[in-house]
């Protein structure tokens, strides 16, 4: 059945409407996803109807891929290459008989390929396609899972059991471990774990009595293993030999980098920190995926007035863009994607980061060494003397970094740089606690935007809940809001980890120096009078932008408490 047709038909049952079907079809068009995937994801319909309403027109059994448990030795008949091609997974064998999910059971080409491929006969059943996508990353994984690591342990746990004392643990005791085949399994496991999952950071952390390793999806820290204790100096040594790392050296920070190639061109950094700490060292990895970096702005979360102001502020020919937030918070991103839409051939664009995170082409990016003194504010000097036009600093810390920011806004320059604030109003106060002169705030900064990531409803176990007017007052909507407000939650499912939420939204609060607020500052207002002063002039509030997302059925009131103040 063609896509066409598909969609043709669920109009004719009004499982959907000719508009929503428009709607998927466009944007079908712009991601490249099947129509019924693009249906399910926007929310016009479940994956199980799809299902079901194939299974009909088929005269085929549906399956639930979520409810199955397939047998490894029927994933070994067909290859992962041969199921993403025609977007099947095998669930069974019977005889001479192969049972195959497919989302287009009409499919000959597939049905053909597999039955010369495995010498079976091939009895198709319906599923969604998202389903087999989801199958297929949960099958075919790559390398071996943590119990089978675990069980290798076993054979000869007592080579690598140190004893009591660490301290006279040498080097050499180290390596030698730390090369040891299941410790090097384990690590592997452990970092193609965390991409599978998509984590962005893993945390490795020593205890007294235990050893325990956490991922962070989607902004929240989970518990993903806890392997034996005495594995902690090979686990921590093996990962700094990865990190080109000194192994001997337990006693300082050290901060490293692991580069990974996954196959297909993909490549995936992980930036790597070794802390000691009571019981040990804990080592923290932050994963850059250079093919997740999402440079569209459009795509980022904006509505659309704030949207215009910050495109009005990046496209200033001069003058600070400060963009604010906690770590983690995606303000990175924002840089890069606002860097990424002014990178023409007619400028010159040069940035000092701590680390550069991602290699931008065009664009002249430079990496702070501190131990000999390439430090944010050398840099920056440097950088007026390179004929620049826009610069971008990693981070303001200190009055040296802001003063020389600043001059360089008054002098011709676009400057875009980060702090580390609460909210947009906020970065004033930190501004003049600097040292910075009120009157060279309002002359040099055009806007600033405070930004924070919220977790969004996994599309596939997305439900509508009733509303509790008492939790949304709470929240901040109002009883306008409350009285025609739809609210959803995820359920849990395989897709999310049984979490409800898959993914995250930015929500943006845009604060554009108006002469108004520039008066203010000058007069020594407060922050929260320039919040209120804000706030008159139609500013959107991380709290706002956050209701407008639950409104939207984004996210949830949960996560919207959870990242944001009330104003």
């Amino acid at each position: 059945m063609t896509q066409n047709r598909l969609g043709e038909l669920l109009v004719r049952e009004k499982l959907i409407s000719l508009q929503q079907l428009r709607k998927a079809q466009d944007e079908q068009r712009r991601t490249g996803q099947n129509l019924g995937y693009t249906l399910a994801k926007l929310g016009y319909i479940q994956d199980g109807e799809i299902t079901n309403f194939l299974s009909a027109q088929y005269r085929l059994p549906a399956i639930n891929l979520d409810d199955y448990e397939i047998d490894q030795e029927v994933i070994k008949l067909v290859t992962r290459e041969v199921c993403e091609k025609h977007k099947i997974i095998p669930v069974s064998r019977s005889n001479s008989s192969l049972i195959v999910a497919m989302g287009d059971p009409t499919n000959l080409n597939a049905i053909d390929d597999i039955k010369f491929l495995t010498g079976y006969n091939v009895e198709p059943v319906v599923a969604s396609e998202t389903s087999i996508q989801a199958a297929v990353e949960r099958y075919y994984n790559a390398g071996p899972s943590y119990e089978e690591v675990m069980a290798d342990f076993a054979l000869g746990e007592e080579d690598i059991d140190f004893g009591a004392d660490e301290e006279e643990i040498s080097a050499v005791e180290l390596e030698r471990a730390s090369a040891d085949a299941p410790v090097v399994r384990l690590v592997n496991v452990l970092l193609l774990n965390a991409i599978r999952k998509g984590a962005s950071d893993i945390h490795c952390e020593p205890y007294e009595k235990r050893f325990r390793v956490r991922y962070r999806i989607d902004g929240v820290l989970h518990e993903e293993m806890s392997p034996p204790l005495k594995l902690k100096n090979a686990l921590v040594s093996r990962l700094k030999i990865m990190s080109q790392l000194d192994i001997a050296e337990r006693r300082l920070p050290q901060d490293g980098r692991i580069k990974l190639k996954l196959g297909k061109g993909r490549e995936m950094d992980f930036r790597v920190s070794v802390l000691p700490t009571m019981w040990g060292e804990k080592v923290v990895l932050r994963l850059l995926d250079k093919g997740n970096l999402q440079l569209d702005m459009t795509k980022l979360g904006f509505e659309i007035e704030p949207l215009k102001d910050f495109q009005w502020a990046i496209n200033q020919p001069w003058g600070m863009v400060l963009v604010t937030g906690p770590t983690g918070s995606g303000k990175t991103t924002t840089l890069y994607s606002a860097l990424s839409e002014l990178n023409k051939p007619a400028v010159n664009i040069s940035t000092a980061e701590d680390p550069v995170e991602y290699n931008l082409p065009g664009i002249n990016q430079v990496q702070m060494h501190d131990e000999i003194g390439l430090n944010f504010a050398m840099s920056l000097r440097s950088f007026l003397r390179q004929d620049p036009d826009i610069i971008m600093v990693g981070e303001i810390r200190d009055f040296e970094t802001a003063e020389i920011g600043v001059k360089a806004a008054l002098t011709g320059h676009l400057v875009l740089s980060t702090l580390h604030t609460n909210d947009a109003p906020a970065t004033i106060s930190r501004l003049l606690n600097m040292g910075v002169e009120p009157f060279l705030i309002t002359a040099s900064v055009n806007l600033v935007l405070a930004q924070r990531l919220a977790r969004k409803i996994c599309v596939d176990c997305k439900r509508e809940v009733d509303p509790e007017p008492e939790a949304l007052l709470e929240i901040g909507c109002s009883e306008e809001q409350i009285a025609t407000a739809k609210i959803y939650k995820g359920q849990g499912c395989a897709t999310c980890n049984n979490t409800g939420y898959k993914g995250r939204v930015a929500l943006y609060e845009v604060m554009r120096f108006h002469d108004s607020l520039k008066e203010m500052v000058l007069q020594g207002a407060s922050a929260a009078e320039l919040k209120a002063s804000c706030l008159k002039l139609g500013m959107v509030s991380l709290r706002m932008a956050g209701i407008r997302k639950m409104l939207e059925g984004v996210t949830t009131g949960e996560e919207i408490l959870r990242v944001t103040m009330a104003d």
